[in-house]
């Protein structure tokens, strides 16, 4: 079994070009998405749907075969790699827009091993006996370039040969007859020394006449890829290097200088450049004439350099341009460009999740085993630690029933874990190791947010027990994926303006206090007071900056409590964003989030109702907490409010207001919304 990704389709010969399906109804079997049972590896069909390997029976990841061709490799984007197998027979430009992680270089790297290597050329530049500030441009077929260059440095070579030879012989002349005949031996060296360097000076216009190799695809076996990510206008374009010596026979000819530029190297391959919106405007232009053109000029990029004095004839760069970024990439690119990719190719949206099926477990093995080969440094993984590397896919996914696609960060996992087992002397890596892996795989942003955590600790600002007036736990996420408790507290003040004001301190950005601009109106709506002779005071304890609106229903309990002076229990924590009609919306990281709880010792904790099949928490914090989902405002009230006369009071007020008993809510359906990012 071969597992390099270079590696020729089975069954094609190498001088035969690669056979692409454009069937838009292609099988998972056409894409090489199955995963196959053979010699060791069986697939038990009854227990697929309950099984974390998707039914897959073996002994450890090396018995899992790994497709040949990087474009079987891709996990999970199945449209994406319909378009770009379609995109590498009919030639057409592809912009993938997706979170990082999700695939999007490789897809483009399997592109070029698609495109067929026998139409590459190689391009020649040559002095221009007529300008020399504008080179020549030839294009041989592949391997004629190295020919025709060796052909003139023989000539050259030949030539020089013959120069050496005939200056050697009038200088032997001319000393021999001032040393013999005129007795000038002062005169005799100094005609010696003339010859010598009018002939050296001579030779380098035979040098000149040398083109230079501009590409050579001489031992490529597949078409070229250029990664220009964050490439400067001369190494994306082509560059004239600067020449010092510009004069006086020591300057390198103009030709000499000229410098390939990643899209020129590109030529019958594909250029991908990665977070698009970030190249300079003057680039994006100009790559937008490349595209249009399929060929470009070479001139130096600095204003200030003897290169800037040159321009080649227009050189091939007949690419497939592969465009990606995030969402905010299309904001930031130039519309132009973008017009020209989508009206002569495909724009691609890269899926963060997929549905959780026995397939696509089954699948995840092999990333496993494919992460392990592509390595060659760890060990295979048994099937305990595959079965952990999906439960954490899973969670990573943030989505009931489905498995993360961000395959980056999972590799990372794998890698890691790989490590430890190594540095054991382990034959395979177990469950143990994976889960020693989860914790020091973390990003620096998770190290910074779990740091932050642990030191707050020291003060002894966590509340778990009885009751407080206008305080509350609230809930969120730092680093991406690190829980902690938020203590919000309200305080109510008579006012000093000419109407009542929300104040709120704590570093917040500009979506959390919209939020708690925002929750003014449930307070208007859900509190007997007149806030108009109050000002209400929100403070955020200890936040780094908090973003996001998930802390709406935090501030909206901790605000009505201080107006209503009703106690709030302290052993529950909770998190959701508040629509001004008091729904309970949902939010993000609630994974995270219940799990910061249950550490922190809360005993309850409040989530949207919407969240409740994001849940994926580990086992060991599943007896540890209860989890109360809710739809509604007047839900999140009646289980935070202490002191039976008040909280009834309010419960009641609660019903006359909305017209529905709190009973009824638990049978409505859910609120739709976007998860906020806290």
């Amino acid at each position: 079994m071969s597992n390099d990704p270079t590696t020729d389709a089975p069954g094609r010969e190498p001088d035969e070009p690669p056979q692409v399906d454009d069937s838009t109804d292609a099988t998972p079997d056409d894409l090489g998405s199955s995963v196959d049972a053979s010699g060791d590896v069986e697939i038990d069909e009854e227990n697929a749907e309950d099984d974390l390997l998707g039914g897959l029976r073996f002994e450890s990841t090396g018995d899992i075969s790994v497709p040949e061709r990087l474009v079987d490799q891709v996990i999970g984007q199945e449209a994406a790699r319909k378009i770009v197998k379609r995109a590498a027979k009919q030639h057409r430009h592809v912009m993938m827009i997706g979170s990082p992680g999700t695939g999007k270089s490789m897809l483009a790297k399997a592109m070029a091993r698609l495109l067929p290597p026998e139409n590459l050329q190689d391009v020649l530049v040559y002095h221009n006996p007529d300008d020399s500030n504008e080179p020549k441009i030839r294009t041989v077929p592949t391997g004629k370039g190295e020919q025709i260059v060796e052909a003139h440095k023989e000539e050259a070579r030949k030539r020089n040969q013959m120069r050496s030879f005939l200056m050697w012989i009038i200088i032997a002349i001319i000393v021999g007859y001032s040393l013999l005949i005129a007795r000038q031996v002062l005169l005799g060296l100094l005609a010696a020394a003339v010859i010598y360097f009018a002939f050296r000076y001579s030779n380098r216009g035979s040098d000149a006449m040398v083109p230079k190799l501009l590409l050579n695809n001489a031992d490529r076996q597949t078409a070229p890829f250029e990664d220009a990510t964050g490439a400067h206008a001369g190494a994306l374009l082509g560059d004239v290097r600067h020449d010092p010596f510009q004069s006086g026979g020591m300057e390198t000819p103009s030709h000499d200088r000229v410098e390939a530029g990643a899209m020129h190297k590109a030529h019958k391959g594909v250029l991908f450049i990665d977070e698009i919106n970030t190249l300079d405007i003057r680039s994006q232009q100009k790559l937008m004439t490349a595209i249009q053109e399929g060929e470009f000029a070479i001139t130096g990029q600095s204003e200030r350099s003897s290169g800037a004095m040159v321009q080649t004839e227009p050189v091939p760069c007949d690419f497939i341009m592969v465009a990606a970024g995030n969402m905010d990439a299309m904001e930031n690119m130039h519309p132009a460009l973008r017009d020209r990719i989508k009206g002569y190719g495909y724009e691609v949206y890269m899926e963060d999740t997929i549905e959780d099926t026995p397939d696509m477990r089954r699948q995840y093995v092999r990333f496993v085993a494919q992460e392990a080969e592509k390595d060659g440094r760890v060990p295979h993984f048994n099937p305990d630690a595959v079965r952990e590397i999906i439960l954490e896919s899973k969670r990573r996914s943030g989505r009931k029933d489905h498995l993360t696609l961000k395959l980056r960060d999972l590799g990372g996992l794998v890698r890691v874990a790989g490590d430890i087992a190594k540095s054991e002397g382990e034959e395979f890596v177990e469950r143990e190791h994976v889960l020693e892996a989860k914790k020091r795989s973390r990003s620096i942003e998770q190290q910074f947010a779990d740091d932050y955590i642990d030191r707050r600790k020291d003060y002894e600002l966590k509340v778990t027990e009885g009751s407080a007036v206008g305080r509350v736990n609230g809930l969120a996420v730092m680093g991406g994926d690190s829980g902690i408790v938020l203590p919000v507290m309200a305080e109510v003040t008579p006012r000093q303006g000419e109407g009542g004001e929300v104040i709120a301190t704590g570093q917040l950005k500009e979506m959390a206090m919209e939020a708690v601009d925002n929750v003014s109106a449930i307070i208007k709506k859900y509190s007997d007071q007149d806030i108009s002779e109050k000002d209400i005071h929100v403070q955020f304890v200890q936040t780094q900056g908090v973003e996001g609106d998930s802390a709406s229903i935090t501030v909206a309990t901790a605000v009505i409590s201080a107006l209503e002076d009703i106690p709030i229990a302290q052993d529950l924590a909770m998190t959701g964003s508040l629509s001004v009609r008091g729904d309970v919306l949902p939010v993000g990281g609630v994974t995270h989030k219940i799990e910061a709880a249950a550490k922190a010792g809360y005993e309850r904790v409040i989530i949207p109702k919407a969240n409740e099949q994001d849940v994926m928490i580990e086992e060991e914090y599943e007896e540890q907490i209860e989890i109360i989902p809710v739809s509604h405002i007047s839900e999140v009230l009646d289980h935070a409010l202490v002191g039976e006369p008040e909280k009834d009071s309010m419960v009641d007020r609660l019903k006359s207001i909305t017209g529905k008993a709190l009973e009824a809510a638990e049978g409505s359906e859910a609120p739709s919304g976007s998860p906020s990012p806290q």
